[in-house]
């Protein structure tokens, strides 16, 4: 995407989106492949063959041009290529005429088109244009990357005709990663039905024996769900595809499962309802798949027993679990090298960076004072790195000896910054609050917060301006900023995120219990010898699980609770502690500027109503969130017990090596075997 999702600068209003320009500096890594170009149809119609075969036509047709990313593998002999897409028109689409009459912009209509559908990442869909460019975008995806596999497939084997097909899935495994690559599965079935001349029968079986699908959220506004009218617009033949799809599932549930039948119309691939039809792509995803997965423990029960509890009782050895993970290359050997050789040299072996198990030997060295010098020396230059970056980013000056505590990720209302802001406005509060005498006792902190809020949700970016707004009057205020700091970390990307992370010491994984899929950045932290606090949720579960109860700060109510309480707020049974209602007060007071907070502090307010009743349960929470904070900063001033919580934390992530996860995707749901080269 040219101008990727946005850059993200912070201005006196708050975030501010500017494109991205990392294509206009040019990318050296990509090979650009000419001889590699397929077509991609949109809008159009189905045309009926004399043979009785159905044949998209019409429309207008972008050609895809791959880019080649080398991706070379670590320590081996091996390098594979990420292929990426460039949408294009071709020169027969530039009308001559036209540009030479003047019309410039209609001259280059599809060009222009053509230009948009990779321009972008995530354009904004509040409008019908908007929505129609997103299901583009995933389509010309879809659709060249099957073109591309298919004909891999064929010139392999020159004699591969139908008959052959049946050896596809043994060759081929297409993983769709959400709901966005869903499309994959009407445009599959149509290039070996209409392209490649098999029937339905065998192109279904061919289909589901290839694609399977990754659940990564239960949130409902992501599961996807089209409209039906766009989709018949867009995709003529695929709509059909999908209605057939639709019908044979239906089918085969009221012939072989009648207990079902009063379950279809939720399980269904069509919402088929008279104000709004539309394509559930989640469900045609678990329909139409061999495998469903999901990201962690946790989630995965979830999907099983909540989400997709229908299709359990129908498929039940379809669904599984695949507990993400993270490349300890990237994020310890290279973003950390000062822990990086610690590791080595206490593991006596550098062997940990391809075997993440190995990390248990530092287990027996936790007490060992040598190594405890030797972490926090390693550490505390990471902090200094992190600190350069700090003044650099954002003009603050921050205390290296200060406890820095960090919670970056997209904002959003489930991952709840909005409860990390208000604990810092209680503590904040509380200094102001202390004699000269008291204050001595407080553990210095240092908070900061990162992360881009989509450009349309107004909630989040009120969050950021919050954080923002708390922070340039803690940080200017001398009675209380020796003991506090509260910073917005601007921009959040991979590269910042490697200085932040090694000289993290208290990490914020505190979204509402069963909402957050897996998370990865909580792994990311637990491997740089970060403390977590954290809800039970996601991931978090098995980290804690790992790295031991003693080393990670819980608070927070359970998946399992969560929908009980939000039915006794509905109910009017919730009571807030004073310390929330203190909190809310003090930034309605116009302690932290001018700004109006109230519709961002309604959210939290009363027990029912569109965008009110603290659905995401801060309040609920906010009580043994502090109490937490309160135990956290207790610990830090033992620096021993700290030390050793921080190394336990280290050794404990063996379990979250990309390398596992990758390892259990290929045996359990691609059935394909390592084959290392000699």
């Amino acid at each position: 995407f040219r101008y990727g999702l946005f850059k993200q600068r912070i201005a006196k209003e708050g975030q501010e989106e500017i494109a991205e320009d990392w294509l206009e500096k040019f990318s050296p890594w990509e090979i650009v492949r000419h001889d590699v170009v397929y077509p991609v149809r949109f809008f159009g119609h189905v045309e009926i063959l004399p043979d009785g075969r159905r044949k998209s036509a019409g429309g207008e047709v972008l050609n895809a041009l791959a880019y080649d990313v080398p991706i070379p593998g670590y320590k081996t002999k091996n390098a594979i290529s990420l292929r990426l897409w460039d949408a294009k028109a071709s020169a027969e689409d530039f009308n001559l005429f036209q540009f030479n009459d003047g019309q410039y912009e209609s001259a280059a209509q599809l060009h222009s088109r053509a230009q948009q559908i990779c321009a972008v990442l995530y354009p904004g869909d509040a409008t019908e244009e908007g929505k129609l460019l997103r299901l583009k975008q995933q389509f010309f995806l879809c659709s060249a990357s099957l073109q591309d596999i298919i004909f891999r497939f064929k010139e392999r084997k020159s004699d591969r005709v139908s008959g052959k097909w049946s050896e596809f899935p043994s060759k081929v495994a297409v993983q769709m990663n959400d709901t966005h690559p869903t499309l994959a599965i009407p445009e599959l079935m149509r290039l070996l039905m209409d392209e490649e001349g098999l029937g339905w029968d065998e192109a279904w079986d061919v289909t589901n024996k290839t694609v399977a699908y990754t659940n990564h959220t239960v949130l409902p506004e992501a599961l996807e769900k089209w409209s039906q009218s766009v989709m018949r617009k867009l995709l003529p033949r695929q709509m059909e595809i999908i209605e057939e799809i639709d019908k044979r599932f239906r089918e085969m549930v009221i012939s072989t499962r009648k207990d079902m039948e009063g379950k279809l119309d939720s399980m269904s691939v069509l919402d088929n309802s008279p104000q709004k039809p539309v394509v559930r792509m989640a469900n045609l995803c678990v329909v139409s798949a061999h495998t469903v997965n999901g990201v962690a423990e946790l989630h995965s029960n979830i999907l099983k027993e909540e989400l997709f509890a229908d299709y359990v009782s129908i498929w039940p050895k379809k669904f599984q679990n695949k507990t993400n993970g993270i490349t300890p290359r990237r994020w310890l050997r290279f973003c950390n090298p000062e822990l990086s050789e610690i590791v080595t040299k206490w593991l006596k072996t550098d062997q940990w960076t391809s075997n993440l198990d190995l990390l248990t030997g530092l287990r027996k060295f936790a007490d060992d004072e040598k190594l405890h010098a030797e972490w926090a020396a390693a550490k505390l230059a990471s902090k200094k790195r992190l600190a350069k970056h700090v003044l650099d980013a954002t003009g603050v000056t921050i205390d290296p000896t200060s406890l820095f505590d960090i919670q970056i990720k997209r904002i959003h209302e489930y991952k709840r910054q909005l409860m990390n802001i208000l604990g810092a406005v209680y503590r904040y509060k509380k200094l102001k609050e202390m004699s000269a005498e008291e204050k001595q006792k407080v553990t210095p902190r240092t908070v900061m917060v990162g992360g881009k809020a989509f450009a349309t949700y107004t909630n989040a970016k009120r969050i950021v301006k919050l954080v923002n707004d708390v922070g340039a009057v803690v940080n200017n205020d001398p009675d209380v900023n020796k003991y506090l700091k509260v910073v917005f970390i601007p921009n959040y990307n991979v590269s910042v995120a490697e200085v932040l992370i090694p000289g993290s010491e208290l990490s914020q994984h505190i979204s509402t219990a069963g909402m957050e899929a897996s998370g990865t950045s909580n792994m990311k932290f637990s491997l740089n010898g970060c403390v977590i606090i954290g809800t039970l949720d996601g991931a978090n579960v098995e980290i804690r699980e790992e790295v031991g109860e003693d080393n990670f700060f819980l608070f927070g109510a359970k998946a399992d609770q969560v929908a009980g309480l939000r039915k006794d707020r509905e109910n009017g049974l919730f009571k807030p502690d004073p310390r929330f209602e203190e909190a809310k007060q003090y930034i309605r007071s116009g302690t932290f500027g001018t700004y109006d907070y109230t519709p961002l502090l309604d959210s939290l307010e009363g027990n029912s109503g569109f965008g009110r009743g603290d659905y995401f349960l801060v309040g609920y929470d906010f009580p043994s969130y502090i109490d937490a904070q309160a135990r956290v900063d207790e610990a830090y001033k033992d620096k021993k017990r700290w030390i050793k919580m921080s190394i336990l934390n280290t050794a404990g992530s063996g379990k979250f090596s990309s390398d596992r996860t990758i390892d259990q995707y290929a045996k359990e749901i691609w059935g394909i075997t390592a084959n290392p080269v000699p």
